[in-house]
């Protein structure tokens, strides 16, 4: 083979693995997920299969097929969060949601990690505060940085220096992560949007801006 040849397949081979790769990001995702909402749902779907078994076995024998199974688990747990989040925006609902909070509020272990993770959805829920949410921070040394959400601003006690508490995702999963405390004149800000920034660190950084603010601003 001639190395004119040779150079045409590494880079036919080369693009070839670029353009799967985000394929294969989003199929290990949508798999993940998929397998967790199956597995949620398949004691609903033989549940109702048992039901149904009474009166009509050959129905019941078709739920519970190995590739129907998990797919009418899925469509239940979806139909049921459609459900939970239309009625936990009702009356009713808000009363019976703030009725189970209290409950797990008397639990000192069980509200200890409810308590952290309801104050995490609702910070990355609420409108921008007068820093940029989404930043850069030096971790884990100063020659490498990563995306981070300012979730609360403090002071150091002696010195009064202006604090940032930072909350650093891991990738693929956003919900396990890190807390670093951080002189906010170390932040270096951006103008993604938490949307973009939770695209960007769950798709491991193939998704996300072509151009980012890596140094910081010269004050």
């Amino acid at each position: 083979m001639s190395k004119k040849s040779r150079s045409r397949v590494q880079r036919y081979l080369l693009a070839g693995v670029l353009t799967i790769i985000p394929l294969w990001i989003t199929w290990i995702m949508l798999s993940f997920l998929f397998r967790q909402l199956s597995s949620l749902g398949d004691p609903w779907v033989r549940a109702l299969a048992g039901t149904v078994a009474r009166t009509s076995p050959g129905i019941s024998e078709i739920l519970l097929h190995p590739w129907l199974q998990p797919v009418l688990a899925s469509i239940l747990i979806l139909i049921g969060l459609y459900v939970l989040g239309w009625i936990s925006t009702r009356v009713v609902g808000r009363q019976l949601v703030n009725g189970i909070e209290n409950l797990i509020n008397r639990i000192p272990v069980v509200q200890k990690i409810y308590g952290s993770a309801r104050k995490i959805i609702a910070t990355l829920n609420q409108e921008n505060t007068r820093m940029d949410r989404v930043v850069l921070i030096d971790f884990p040394n100063e020659t490498m940085k990563t995306v981070g959400f300012v979730t609360k601003i403090l002071h150091e006690r002696i010195s009064n220096r202006e604090l940032a508490a930072v909350y650093v995702p891991t990738t693929p999963n956003p919900t396990s992560g890190y807390l670093e405390i951080i002189p906010t004149d170390r932040l270096t800000n951006t103008d993604l949007t938490v949307e973009q920034a939770m695209t960007f660190i769950v798709s491991g950084g193939t998704v996300g801006p072509d151009h980012i603010l890596f140094e910081q601003a010269p004050r």
